[in-house]
């Protein structure tokens, strides 16, 4: 649980993004070089690295975010800084991708928790008395 200054949660991620073409494009200096953009990125907008992978064509990151910033941004704000800096470091990439866009425009995110729907459910029916039962949403 981590907590901010009116708030406290638990939001956990999983984000999967590709290479554009699925190019095996990241392994040696170039993943190593990314893992790092990474954690610094992540550590500027607040993001906890819970787990990560770097495969040659996808990076799997498990991140825990405050409730302020929506996996989109996350999402955009990692590819976009990281795509820049690797084709200005790494000439291969500049010309592989000679339109810029290292990653491939999708990417996939799930939220993880521990806590079920079942339980939410059970747990907001118990919250109720009898004043309240008028205002009971169901589906």
């Amino acid at each position: 649980m981590r907590k901010g200054s009116h708030t406290q949660y638990d939001i956990q991620y999983h984000i999967v993004w590709t290479t554009k073409y699925r190019y095996e494009v990241l392994n040696g200096k170039i993943a190593e070089r990314l893992r790092i953009l990474i954690i610094q990125g992540c550590a500027a907008r607040g993001l906890t690295i819970i787990r990560g992978n770097i495969t040659k064509n996808h990076v799997h990151l498990l991140v825990s975010c405050p409730p302020t910033i929506a996996p989109a941004k996350i999402v955009q704000y990692l590819k976009g800084r990281s795509s820049k800096i690797l084709q200005e470091e790494y000439n291969q990439l500049k010309r592989r991708y000679w339109g810029q866009h290292l990653w491939s425009p999708g990417y996939f995110c799930r939220t993880v928790g521990t806590v079920t729907q079942e339980i939410i459910k059970a747990y907001i029916e118990d919250q109720t008395d009898d004043i309240e039962k008028s205002f009971k949403i169901t589906k």
